[in-house]
């Protein structure tokens, strides 16, 4: 099962995840917060909370990291 999941397409991955989400009739604003404050989350960890790194990484300006992490109450 790993392996199948594996050799999908990023898009096929998130089409499973979105359906998901559908299903259990979660607001698109809510899906896309949550979306969001787990990206910065694995971006954070990726880059051992070197805000700039995740800034660059995130195509964002650090002031925008800053407010994101602070509105999204990302520890």
């Amino acid at each position: 099962m790993q392996k199948e999941y594996e050799e999908l397409t990023l898009h096929k991955k998130m089409e499973i995840l979105i359906m998901e989400l559908v299903e259990k009739d979660l607001p698109i604003k809510d899906a896309l917060r949550e979306f969001e404050k787990i990206y910065i989350e694995i971006v954070g960890k990726k880059f051992k909370g070197n805000k700039t790194k995740m800034a660059r990484a995130l195509g964002v300006h650090r002031n925008t990291l800053h407010n994101l992490i602070k509105a999204l109450k990302i520890k």
